[in-house]
């Protein structure tokens, strides 16, 4: 008990005063025993008015709470005859009256004749036949509360009232200040409860969508809000709802409305920190009046920002008034969480995303390592890269010298698509051309402005945005892939996706264009050396040999004419008539190996029936042609096959060797088998090498299977057409 009251209480004459500080001792005391066992504040509050009246000698008291809207809310009442002012009655504050005086001074304050009050407070005072009132503010932590007060219906209270009632406020004020302690407590841990059940879901990798669905029922429970509502940013300043939550079980409606006006999720969107709305009759905009028809009078809302980002806004509603101060600051650590769930998420799709790139890229390496034609890789490209940005429609073009391109490849997740072969004229304004004038990637997201071939092409396919990339080979524009959607724009990114499939596709085509010029080179190399071939042959046959002809007819006649007794002479003649014979035998098999008469005037058949004949190797021949077969392809069967039975026999150590020679398809296929040591390689005989060579030379291919000890097998394949020896 303060000094200053005692002394007071101790000024009243003789016993009274004693019993009167008895009294307040003893109701101070019951009071503070309530206090002590933290008994809840409405308890508190009951004991106080009830001992505060019956010390005091009044005929009513109570306690009222200050609200944030300028109005008194009664929390505890008591009244030495009916009536009394019911608990939980709410009056507007104004005017001229006890409680408006406290909250307008934060100081005692009385009134000894209501007759001359005025205000909604001073009419309820009079209808309860008071005269009189005192009041006292109750401060917690220093800030006004509420008041404590006491009424007569008499006349006016004793002075010295108000020292009286402080001690009692002072003890409702720790009674406040305890309860709100544990009701703060009890709400960090709450808080700390809801947050740790969130963070479990992040930490699962839970889908964002469950997250921010416990996310926004956690935290509107804990904030004891209407509803909550966690909505994403989308371009061209929209807010999409993701997730939401109400009290009521009617959550806000999953929707997307245009940002805009005065709202808390476009003030966000504006300026990147929290913001509120206390009053929803001044909001303005789309958002504002879907939230007003759900029946909510004020918001809350906190950014929630992703590595440094703004991506969407987490907000709090009440549909009876302003939200807590501090309710930002709660917010805030859930909006944490959901930037942690939103970055992992996207960290997990980054990582998926990059996963399938790369494998759609292997797959494409690998046709490109094993030389596959440029028309599969290209097609295989456009289908890869389409299915991997979730395009409608992808294409490979290549750029011709009359300002023209030629579809090559297409791709379609629907049944439109473009024409392989198509070629469109350049020109207009679309991605094509474009990339054509500045060899660099580009994008279109519209169609309002297209125009020219590829645009109608577009127009015609449904499209509405795409994004083109070019093409480049040896350093040179060889031409251009294009992805397209018939539902929007692209996502940003895709060109660089793009660029790991194009670079692909330069090489094939490089490796295309050098495999044709090697091709081209040894197809002119067999073709220059066949044709070298015959024309020594000739030479042999109209040169040399005709001059070993006649001169071995020379020599006959001049033997002829020998005289009957030159027997040593005719026979000198002879032996040197039969010498031309023999080497003019010799010249007619080395011309006949050069280019044997017999493929060049039978074909293969008779050709290699021969070579079989005349193999040391017993060689056992299965022949299906018919007819004759280009010049080029019989020069090269045969001349493999003699290459064959040459190294069967000289280091196979054979027995036997089968010879299969068949067209199929406009193929032909010679199977060349025996029974050999097996052991052959390519690399290391210069005879394979060059079968090998002169197959590849004619677009063909050569099979090598010789393992030790099991025999060796050729497989030789080479293309029957009309191509077959010229220039790739």
């Amino acid at each position: 008990m303060p000094v200053d009251k005692l002394a007071k209480m101790a000024a009243l004459p003789g016993r009274a005063g004693d019993d009167r500080i008895a009294g307040e001792q003893a109701a101070l005391r019951k009071v503070a025993t309530l206090v002590a066992r933290a008994a809840p504040p409405e308890e508190v509050f009951a004991a106080i008015t009830e001992e505060a009246g019956r010390l005091l000698g009044a005929s009513i008291a109570m306690m009222a709470r200050f609200d944030p809207d300028g109005a008194r809310t009664i929390v505890a009442t008591w009244s030495n005859a009916d009536p009394a002012f019911p608990i939980g009655n709410r009056i507007r504050l104004g005017g001229r009256n006890v409680p408006t005086l406290v909250f307008q001074t934060h100081r005692a304050a009385r009134i000894d004749n209501y007759a001359d009050g005025s205000g909604p407070t001073a009419e309820a005072i009079r209808a309860l036949g008071i005269r009189a009132t005192v009041g006292v503010p109750v401060s917690v932590e220093g800030r006004l509360w509420g008041l404590m007060s006491v009424g007569s219906r008499a006349g006016p209270l004793p002075a010295g009232t108000e020292a009286y009632l402080a001690g009692f406020t002072e003890l409702a004020a720790t009674a406040i200040a305890n309860a709100q302690a544990r009701v703060e407590l009890r709400g960090f841990a709450e808080e700390q409860a809801a947050l740790r059940r969130v963070a479990t879901l992040v930490a699962r990798a839970a889908p964002p969508a469950a997250v921010f669905a416990a996310i926004a029922e956690e935290a509107g429970r804990m904030l004891g809000a209407d509803y909550t509502t966690m909505a994403r940013y989308d371009p061209e300043d929209f807010r999409t709802v993701v997730a939401t939550w109400s009290s009521a079980g009617a959550g806000f409606p999953v929707n997307r409305l245009k940002l805009g006006g005065l709202n808390v999720p476009t003030l966000v969107f504006q300026t990147g920190r929290p913001a509120r709305i206390d009053d929803y009759d001044r909001g303005s905009g789309p958002i504002a009046t879907a939230i007003r028809k759900f029946g909510l009078r004020a918001t809350v809302g906190v950014p929630v920002s992703v590595e440094g980002r703004l991506w969407g806004v987490m907000i709090a509603g009440s549909r009876i008034g302003p939200l807590p101060a501090g309710t930002e600051a709660r917010l805030a650590g859930f909006t944490e969480l959901a930037a942690t769930a939103i970055a992992n998420s996207q960290a997990r799709v980054d990582l998926g995303r990059f996963a399938e790139e790369q494998a759609a890229l292997r797959r494409v390496a690998t046709l490109v390592a094993r030389a596959a034609p440029p028309a599969e890789v290209l097609t295989a490209v456009a289908g890869e890269a389409g299915r991997l940005v979730h395009a409608d429609h992808a294409t490979m073009g290549r750029y011709d010298t009359d300002d023209t391109i030629t579809v090559v490849a297409t791709w379609g997740s629907g049944t439109a698509v473009s024409e392989v072969g198509a070629r469109h004229k350049l020109g207009g304004q679309n991605l094509h051309t474009t990339i054509f004038q500045t060899q660099r990637p580009a994008r279109m997201d519209g169609r309002a402005d297209a125009s020219g071939e590829f645009a109608e092409v577009a127009f015609a396919l449904g499209i509405r945005a795409a994004v083109g990339v070019p093409v480049s080979v040896g350093g040179r524009l060889w031409g251009v892939m294009v992805v397209e959607s018939r539902t929007g724009p692209l996502p940003a990114g895709i060109e660089t996706r793009l660029a790991g499939f194009t670079e692909l596709a330069g090489t094939a085509i490089a490796n295309a264009a050098a495999q044709a010029a090697l091709t081209a080179s040894r197809a002119r190399i067999v073709t220059t050396a066949d044709a070298t071939r015959r024309r020594i042959e000739r030479n042999l046959h109209d040169g040399a040999q005709q001059r070993l002809v006649s001169l071995a007819l020379d020599l006959r006649a001049a033997q002829a004419t020998a005289p009957a007794g030159a027997g040593q002479l005719a026979h000198e003649l002879d032996e040197v008539a039969a010498g031309l014979d023999d080497v003019l035998n010799e010249l007619r098999e080395i011309a006949s190996g050069l280019h044997p008469v017999i493929l060049a005037e039978g074909g293969l058949r008779p050709a290699l029936r021969t070579l079989a004949r005349r193999c040391a190797v017993p060689a056992q021949l299965d022949i299906q042609l018919e007819g004759r077969l280009p010049e080029p392809v019989e020069t090269a069967a045969y001349y493999t096959v003699a290459e064959a039975l040459t190294n069967t026999a000289k280091h196979a150590r054979a027995t036997a060797v089968e010879i299969e020679v068949a067209e199929r398809d406009r193929v032909l296929h010679i199977l060349i088998r025996d029974d050999g040591q097996g052991g052959a390689d390519v690399s290391r005989g210069s005879g394979l090498m060059g079968l090998r060579d002169r197959a590849e030379a004619l677009g063909g291919h050569l099979l090598l299977h010789s393992p030790p000890g099991a025999g060796t097998s050729l497989d030789i394949t080479l293309p029957v057409d009309e191509r077959s020896g010229r220039d790739l």
